[in-house]
């Protein structure tokens, strides 16, 4: 990228006046995106006026359904996030084993996709495409100039603490998917400028010429190299062979390609650069003091669980099976909601490595902990994970419980209030429970104004013992939800493993040919009597599992506060999701929440019922069906 010549949007016969310039395209970027950042403000503020107003009319009157509209305006608007709804949950989902990867993004995202490439390709040729002996140089400015004008965007996308998160009430993770597009999207751009200069300098038979006189051309190779390979080590497969290796060379990329950049282009485009860097600067500076005020106790409380530390948080670990590791750090002094994530860094179990983990359990009332303890449920997968378990398993053969020393940083994410829906639907699969589990448990504890009149949970794994610890957690608070006035139905699908279901006459009988470590014993029960339920086939509506839940009772061991009464439907064939979201959606009369939280075909699935069911019951368009918001949690690494 060089100088333009003169005012002309890059290069010109003197005579040709074009309709912007190159900076002035610059600068229309940055009105269309600072627009688009005030469109979901004005959103955010609307949806809050919304929410208030329902827990006020949950308080000051006896109405029945306060989470349904109740104005012209509230009407209208629940119309229109319901277009929108159906728009964008869509998902097309690749089934291939070992490309699964290559599952495109939710309909909403590839809307917003779509208008931004609309935006890009508008900027690389407004005004710069029509013959004359200027065109190829020309045509290289100008995708220069869009090349440099993103920088800024994919570094504030990539910030864990940025402004655009900030304003739209849009968490990090939940941006990072824009910033992989973003890099993308320069990485075409970027090959389109170095393209049409080299042809134009191939042309001319000048490219030796034109590189020994520029230096700075080889930084600018060099900087779209490093484009290129933080794009396709970011690819999936890529990134899934060694994690702790991508996010190590990835932070060492991103800081090269700034110094390459600021070598290559002219200073009146390096305004782009100093935004970037001031965009990497800010999200450090913040992340750096959250560590230190989270994980520095000046004068910790002796008196709190055993001690306390000054530096750090002692956490304590316990293996549940082959691949589960639960982790419990010790008072931290932030609170959390629900459904957000922290990183954690145990330099013991990796020097540098910090790995985002959900926050397995909701903040603890001030009258249930005097430690404020959280807890993690780690999956083991290799590296830290896989280290992290070897240490918890040798320490409880040897009888001795593991004590460590553990950082963290956070809490991240900006979940959605729970207490606001009238029914909750919560759908996980395996370790996904650390996402939903809070989510219920938060709810069954709220002290203050709840809306909520009945929550669905389903928990679907292989394994039984994956999900042991969840099971036991679960338990106790069916007990808790007995004086909470909240209806809650249960239902467990174990596919795969030593726990399965069979059919006699009488009935079902759960077997499991082991006990688990936390207490639970998947399926020891009784047989259930004049209930028939069958191995095969889909899962049944909620209503119908109701009626079949309530014959059976799941005998287990004291180890919980919950009663031998409590009741857990058990399968052992996959669920029908399209079936058990129907089932609430069409009990409730107000609003319904549906939460996932699972692998890319689970979330896939659960997107594509919750949009057809909603098109399917015209909500908000006349026929009285209220609308069903989607709340999707995908994990992967």
């Amino acid at each position: 990228m060089d100088h333009d010549h003169g005012s002309h949007g890059g290069g010109g016969t003197g005579n040709t006046t074009y309709p912007v310039t190159n900076e002035e395209l610059a600068q229309r970027f940055w009105y269309i995106v600072a627009g688009f950042v005030g469109a979901f403000l004005i959103c955010r503020v609307i949806n809050w006026y919304k929410l208030e107003r329902r827990l006020r009319r949950h308080t000051s009157s006896s109405v029945q359904s306060p989470t349904k509209p109740d104005t012209a305006f509230l009407e209208l608007w629940a119309t229109f996030t319901a277009v929108v709804r159906e728009v964008s949950y869509p998902q097309l989902y690749v089934p291939a084993r070992g490309f699964s990867w290559l599952t495109p993004p939710p309909g909403g995202r590839v809307i917003v996709l779509l208008v931004y490439w609309i935006i890009v390709i508008y900027m690389a040729t407004d005004g710069a495409i029509f013959p004359d002996v200027f065109h190829w140089e020309r045509i290289g400015y100008r995708n220069a100039w869009v090349t440099i004008t993103q920088l800024p965007l994919l570094y504030l996308l990539s910030s864990k603490c940025n402004v655009v998160g900030f304003i739209t009430g849009i968490s990090h993770e939940r941006l990072n998917w824009l910033h992989r597009w973003v890099a993308r999207t320069m990485l075409a751009t970027g090959a389109v400028h170095g393209f049409y200069f080299y042809a134009d300098w191939a042309r001319s038979e000048l490219v030796d010429y034109q590189i020994k006189m520029m230096p700075m051309i080889k930084y600018g190779f060099g900087a779209w190299g490093l484009l290129l390979w933080a794009c396709v080590s970011g690819l999936a497969p890529l990134r899934r062979l060694s994690y702790e290796f991508f996010v190590l060379q990835h932070i060492v990329t991103a800081v090269l390609l700034l110094w390459l950049i600021y070598v290559h282009i002219p200073v009146d485009a390096r305004y782009n650069l100093w935004f970037a860097i001031a965009a990497l600067c800010f999200d450090r500076f913040c992340r750096t003091v959250m560590l230190v005020w989270q994980n520095v106790k000046a004068l910790p409380d002796k008196k709190r669980c055993m001690g306390g530390q000054r530096i750090g948080h002692q956490a304590q670990m316990r293996a549940v099976g082959d691949s589960i590791t639960v982790v419990t750090i010790k008072d931290v002094h932030f609170k959390w909601r629900a459904g957000q994530h922290l990183y954690l860094w145990m330099p013991r179990v990796g020097i540098a490595e910090a790995h985002p983990y959900t926050i397995a359990c909701a903040h603890q009332l001030p009258e249930t902990c005097i430690c404020n303890s959280i807890q993690l449920v780690v999956r083991k997968h290799g590296g830290f994970s896989k280290r992290l378990h070897e240490l918890a398993t040798k320490a409880q053969l040897a009888g001795k419980k593991e004590r460590l020393t553990a950082f963290v940083s956070g809490p991240y994410g900006a979940p959605p209030r729970w207490d606001i829906y009238e029914t909750i639907v919560l759908i996980s699969a395996s370790t996904g429970a650390s996402f939903t589990l809070p989510i219920l448990e938060s709810v069954l504890q709220h002290k203050g104004t709840n809306c909520v009149k009945r929550i669905d949970f389903l928990l679907t794994t292989k394994q039984g013992e994956e999900i042991d610890f969840y099971v036991t957690r679960l338990h106790e608070l069916i007990e808790h939800a007995k004086g909470t006035g909240i209806e809650l139905h249960v239902h467990i699908a174990v596919t795969q493993g030593p726990t399965s279901f069979s059919v006699s006459q009488d009935g079902v009988t759960a077997d499991s040919s082991s006990g688990s470590s936390t207490g639970t014993n998947f399926g020891r029960g009784k047989k259930v009597a004049d209930e028939k339920i069958t191995s095969q086939g889909p899962l049944s509506s909620p209503g119908d599992i109701e009626q079949t839940a309530r014959a059976i009772p799941v005998e287990r061991k004291r180890s919980s506060h919950a009663s031998t009464d409590s009741h857990v439907f058990y399968s052992s064939v996959r669920p029908d999701i399209e079936a058990y979201i129907r089932g609430p959606v069409e009990a409730t009369g107000g609003e319904t929440s549906v939460v996932v939280c699972g692998g890319p075909s689970l979330v896939a699935r659960t997107r594509n019922c919750v949009a057809s069911l909603s098109d399917e019951r015209a909500v908000h368009k006349g026929t009285g069906a209220q609308g069903i918001q989607l709340f999707a949690e995908e994990y992967s690494f």
